[in-house]
């Protein structure tokens, strides 16, 4: 439970700008985790190796650092322990991952982490206003990615 709100600390800590302060306890979060044994998860956290990991992505990109926040993203999702979190928490995840893409500029590569979205946990694509607005932003290019289309029909975008 200690890594995990240590974690939501450290996100707490870069939307205000703290990014040193945010490292800090992510770093804390990373010792904690490296002291559990297998994939130690009685309280149903998901907390673990790969959460620390998926935290470093995002304060990458709240650091303005797409290219780290991208590096770090794919080689993440590659990680035994991704397939180990829930859907939900995969699906969150790569919502906020297509924000990473947006923020790069790859409106292919957010188009594609939707719809990877979409297939591990449609709620969270069709149920969250963050999904609707990177939808509509991919939405936008000409010609639109594959799967952007069925995307906005599917959360309402187009008739």
């Amino acid at each position: 439970m200690g890594g995990t709100l240590l974690l939501q600390a450290a996100l707490a800590a870069a939307g205000c700008g703290e990014h040193r302060h945010a490292a800090a306890l992510t770093d804390r979060a990373a010792g904690v985790a490296a002291n559990l044994r297998g994939y130690d998860d009685q309280h149903r956290t998901s907390f673990g190796p790969v959460a620390v990991e998926l935290v470093r992505v995002l304060l990458a990109n709240a650091r303005d650092n797409s290219v780290e926040a991208l590096r770090r993203h794919s080689i993440v999702v590659r990680r035994e322990g991704w397939r180990w979190l829930p859907a939900e928490y995969r699906g969150a995840y790569l919502l906020d991952a297509a924000r990473v893409y947006v923020h790069a500029g790859d409106l292919r590569g957010a188009a594609r982490a939707l719809v990877d979205a979409d297939s591990v946990a449609p709620a969270e694509v069709r149920g969250r206003p963050l999904a609707r607005t990177l939808i509509a932003d991919c939405a936008r290019a000409r010609p639109a990615p594959a799967g952007v289309a069925r995307l906005a029909t599917l959360v309402g975008l187009t008739r």
